[in-house]
């Protein structure tokens, strides 16, 4: 009798669990679809953070250690003042809440296809809401080229900003090449990091063939194209002299786009100075003219920071479940890709 009420006890123990774990199951799956009708006419958030009050924080934390306490007492009372002083200012402007310009700050960190371009898009569009002809932007520009239409994109979403009046400014901390400097060209002034990275204004395509390798296995390649020029070199066709003639054009009258375009933005370039396919690290970059300033995005921030409210922006974009168990398996492909962007048969900017 007791061995068969133990048998029952655990019997019910597991239905029990069973019960429970399907009803945690199916509330979780209720509450998502809740939250995914209430969102789904949103794509992502906007982070807004304001460095103004971080750089307060961190000098408090040092201070706290590392200052007596009578002189903590009065750097205290001296914020209060100074607040107090805001306070007034901002009633007399009548509830202004602005009372300083501020310096929206972007990142953008580039990879072969300028995946970045769709953030930076949306964190764009959000601040030209808000932002008038007082305000400035800084964007943190990290990349060594790519793809010359994605890059494009994201040059031409940087001159949204210039077209309403405000004021560019990019820094470069590591590297702006090819692709990178065609955006970095968009703004007022440029600074850079003496050991960083610029330049690289050319173009460059790379196309493996296989044809003599299928020849000698005895395998024959059809294409059928319509149009003398729609397939110009490819990596199973046997290319000819025509062919990698029309291609190598193309390649130079892309260039050609580039070098007018730098020229556009960058007055008093000698373009044909630094139009080469080199890059040069920060310090001859200024020399040359490709940059305006050697100095940091940190020292830019801290020497700002009196004179400005700055703003970090960041659009975060909401993923699938499905999409974000995948996505650092695709994160670490695109790495690999980047290592070896070269080799692909894409034109790329270089």
């Amino acid at each position: 009798m007791i061995q068969f009420l133990f048998e029952y006890g655990m019997f019910l123990a597991k239905v029990a669990t069973l019960v429970v774990a399907i009803l945690f199951v199916i509330g979780g799956i209720a509450t998502a679809a809740a939250r995914s009708r209430q969102r789904a006419h949103r794509e992502g958030d906007l982070q807004v953070k304001h460095l103004n009050e971080e750089f307060e924080d961190l000098r408090d934390s040092i201070e706290s250690q590392v200052l007596p306490a009578g002189l903590r007492k009065a750097q205290a009372k001296k914020k209060r003042k100074e607040q107090k002083a805001l306070d007034k200012q901002r009633k007399k402007a009548g509830g202004d809440t602005k009372a300083k310009p501020r310096l929206f700050v972007l990142d953008f960190n580039g990879d072969i296809h300028a995946s970045d371009v769709e953030r930076m898009r949306n964190e764009i569009t959000a601040l030209l809401e808000v932002a008038d002809k007082d305000d400035e932007v800084l964007l943190r520009l990290e990349s060594p080229g790519g793809l010359v239409h994605s890059y494009g994109l994201a040059a031409s979403q940087l001159k949204r900003l210039r077209g309403r009046g405000l004021k560019l400014t990019v820094a470069v901390d590591q590297v702006a090449a090819s692709g990178g400097y065609m955006m970095a060209c968009i703004a007022d002034r440029i600074i850079a990091a003496p050991f960083s990275v610029i330049g690289s204004i050319g173009v460059v395509a790379q196309v493996p063939n296989f044809h003599r390798l299928l020849k000698k296995n005895d395998i024959d390649v059809e294409m059928m194209t319509a149009g003398e020029y729609k397939r110009t070199v490819t990596m199973l066709g046997e290319n000819t002299e025509k062919g990698k003639r029309k291609f190598q054009e193309e390649l130079e009258e892309t260039h050609q786009l580039f070098k007018s375009f730098v020229r556009e933005h960058r007055r008093g370039l000698d373009i044909d100075q630094v139009a080469t396919g080199e890059h040069w690290f920060g310090t001859r970059a200024r020399e040359l003219g490709l940059v305006d300033e050697i100095m940091t995005s940190d020292e830019y921030l801290q020497t700002r920071k009196e004179q400005l409210d700055i703003y970090e922006l960041s659009w975060e974009q909401r993923r699938k479940l499905a999409e974000r168990l995948g996505f650092s398996m695709e994160a670490a492909g695109l790495r690999l890709v980047d290592r070896f962007w070269h080799r692909g048969s894409q034109r790329h900017l270089h």
